[in-house]
């Protein structure tokens, strides 16, 4: 658009209004490992025999979101036969950014000698030429902890966003362990889930149960949960 037709400009100061109606933002701004996405402003001044000058200024977009209409609770099983045998649920699937997770871990049977258990929340993001094929893929399977493939254009990135130490010691057969996390107390930028972003990149978020023994051996489950956005700003 162009703002001021050809002329000189003297001032030290020049303020130029301008307005941009209707603009089409269809997607919320993001900035990844692999992809990201901009809004910006680009100022052009051109200049007679001289290359000319530049300037932009990004604008960040956010979107409103919804919750999915039907937010169920998690409930999975791990174990090792005649070792260990846990029970974890959480209280729903779904969750706004300043969200708080909870839940309850159930240990039915433990026979091995456990020093620690952790959960950590973990952004998975998948960017290529495949990833709506990915996309609707995973959204048909019930086990979403497996990782989508890599080759064929097909990039992945997965970040540890934060990790929670929830016990320390062994415990005993039947005890209860709760969990509370909050999303809003994660140092990094969350985003919302994104499927299959212009058929180019998706972002989606698990939750880490991880037990260490005192082998260091790792026992770990994954589970995918949503997140939405429900106020601009976070």
């Amino acid at each position: 658009k162009e703002l001021l037709p050809p002329g000189s400009i003297y001032q030290a100061v020049t303020e130029i209004p301008f307005m941009f109606k209707h603009v089409e933002k269809e997607h919320e701004s993001y900035m990844g490992r692999n992809v990201n996405v901009r809004y910006f402003v680009k100022v052009m001044i051109e200049r007679k025999f001289l290359p000319p000058i530049t300037s932009e200024t990004d604008v960040w977009v956010q979107s409103y979101g919804q919750p999915p209409p039907q937010n169920e609770a998690i409930k999975m099983e791990v174990g090792i036969e005649e070792c260990l045998h846990i029970e974890f649920e959480y209280e729903r699937r779904a969750y706004h950014l300043k969200d708080t997770i909870t839940g309850n871990i159930h240990f039915l049977l433990i026979r091995i000698k456990i020093k620690y258990m952790e959960l950590a929340v973990i952004r998975r993001e998948i960017s290529g030429d495949g990833v709506a094929a990915i996309a609707e893929d995973a959204n048909n399977k019930s086990n979403n902890s497996s990782l989508p493939p890599s080759g064929n254009n097909i990039f992945t990135e997965t970040q540890t966003l934060i990790k929670y130490g929830i016990m320390d010691g062994c415990p005993f057969a039947k005890d209860v362990i709760p969990v509370r996390l909050s999303l809003e107390g994660i140092p990094a930028d969350l985003t919302p889930t994104y499927t299959s972003v212009n058929q180019r990149f998706s972002v989606r978020y698990y939750l880490n149960l991880v037990l260490v023994d005192e082998e260091d051996r790792r026992y770990f489950k994954q589970q995918e949960i949503i997140l939405w956005r429900k106020e601009l700003g976070g």
